[in-house]
């Protein structure tokens, strides 16, 4: 597909048109008479059939508008096309019936509950908004993507509300949705501008039934206090995300592996998402020690960097990267408790072993720390600075010691828990930030026979 992207979406207009608060209003307004005409009464098994199919298309390799990303994606995205083209196989290969169909069960108790009363004595039925609108954070696609599919099982018409220049998976998206069901596109809307447009998110705010906002706590906070009343606001902050590692599992075989794994999540969407591994705590007293282990990790990094390289990034975040490097590499000078290994003639790919366990932030773009730590109580204690913010902890440890270490990791308040290779991919049935995807965005109305 090489002709440019036909005018659907505001966000398909020139760079020089200027966006009003009155064309966002009338936007909403076509939106929610094109529901009326050609979504609501949809049935669920329709849908479902159409996301998988439209998901099955994806994941093919001449499909056009993937053809077209993965072109795309060194000069107006992020990455390399080697990361891209595995974070879209991560993301389509979960959109299935079946996934679906246990997304629905979780979420609302029945498969058909969008469909029908469903009950014996009381009965009930959910409906999605009427309007639902998206508020974007622009450094991963893949949430975009997923409130989209959410809000089209739901029934709704979506306004995605993309950051200033990085609409364009988005618009890929929404463009290969209204290809196979023109109907159905005409029920989504995707615009972008810079920062905050007051005037603009005005006439959004007001039309919209429900918002979501993936972003900064501040930018989260921010758009909160400016809805009006009658909008349920669905807000998603800043989180960070760590792995550990139990003691048994790092023989000289499960140490490389699980180096090749933790590899995986560090390379997956440039460590840029919320599900990234800041810090890997490790086990003390296994037969690989933590020193060893970082020195495998940088191995599988350098690797990678040749199969499905970093790609482009600002001159701030190269310098960002450049500075961090030079403090630890004077702390490595001064003392063995520091070591650091990195990509040669580039700021590719950084590991930094601290005997230090303190949590700390990584400045990402494949810049990871690896710890030593006595147990799990170590390394909670350690990351106590970010309790309460923490996403996804990957987990490598024997089946006999997971449920306890599981348990430990929901007590202390982490809301995902899965295995270290998975943890930039989660499943469809994920509770983002531990609440249901789906139901946060329903409304029940029971009927009582």
């Amino acid at each position: 597909m090489k002709e440019p992207l036909p005018d659907y979406f505001l966000a398909d207009l020139p760079r020089e048109a200027v966006l009003t608060p009155e064309m966002v209003a009338e936007a909403c307004r076509n939106l929610k008479s094109n529901r009326a005409r050609f979504l609501v009464d949809r049935n669920t098994a329709s849908l479902i059939q159409l996301l998988s199919g439209l998901a099955e298309d994806w994941l093919v390799p001449d499909f056009p508008f993937r053809q077209q990303a993965l072109a795309q994606a060194p000069a107006l995205t992020r990455f390399s096309t080697a990361t891209l083209a595995r974070g879209l196989d991560a993301f389509f290969s979960q959109l299935n019936r079946e996934g679906f169909e246990s997304l629905l069960e979780q979420e609302l108790g029945h498969p058909l509950r969008l469909d029908q009363m469903i009950g014996s004595t009381a009965r009930s039925i959910a409906r999605g908004p009427e309007l639902l609108a998206h508020i974007t954070a622009g450094n991963v696609p893949a949430p975009a993507f997923m409130s989209i599919v959410l809000g089209i099982l739901v029934r709704s018409a979506q306004f995605i509300k993309c950051a200033s220049g990085t609409s364009q998976l988005v618009r890929l998206f929404a463009h290969s949705i209204y290809h196979r069901d023109p109907k159905l596109g005409s029920c989504i809307e995707i615009a972008e501008w810079p920062g905050v447009r007051a005037d603009l998110e005005k006439s959004l705010f007001e039309a919209a039934d429900c918002l979501t906002a993936t972003g900064t706590n501040e930018t989260v906070q921010q758009i909160r206090g400016r809805l009006p009343a009658h909008v349920r606001f669905l807000g998603y902050g800043h989180r960070v995300s760590f792995a550990y590692i139990a003691h048994e599992m790092l023989t000289r075989h499960g140490a490389r592996d699980l180096a090749a794994k933790a590899a995986l999540d560090v390379i997956a969407w440039n460590q840029l998402g919320c599900l990234s591994p800041h810090v890997i705590y490790l086990e003390m007293s296994g037969s690989v020690t933590p020193e060893q282990f970082a020195a495998f990790l940088s191995e599988e990094l350098q690797k990678a960097e040749s199969t499905e390289p970093r790609g482009a990034i600002s001159v701030e975040e190269g310098a960002q990267i450049a500075a961090k490097r030079g403090f630890y590499q004077v702390r490595a000078a001064a003392s063995a408790e520091t070591q650091l290994w990195q990509s040669a003639d580039s700021t590719a790919w950084t590991v930094v072993f601290e005997q230090d366990a303190q949590f700390q932030l990584s400045c990402l773009n494949r810049f990871v720390f690896v710890k030593p730590v006595r147990d799990l109580a170590d390394a909670l204690h350690s990351a106590a600075s970010v309790k309460g913010k923490v996403s996804t902890v990957g987990l490598a440890a024997p089946r006999a010691k997971a449920e306890d270490l599981a348990l430990q990791l929901a007590r202390w308040g982490a809301t995902r828990i899965c295995p270290i290779g998975r943890m930039q991919n989660p499943p469809l049935t994920w509770r983002h930030d531990g609440s249901p995807p789906l139901a946060n965005l329903i409304t029940w109305t029971d009927w009582e026979t």
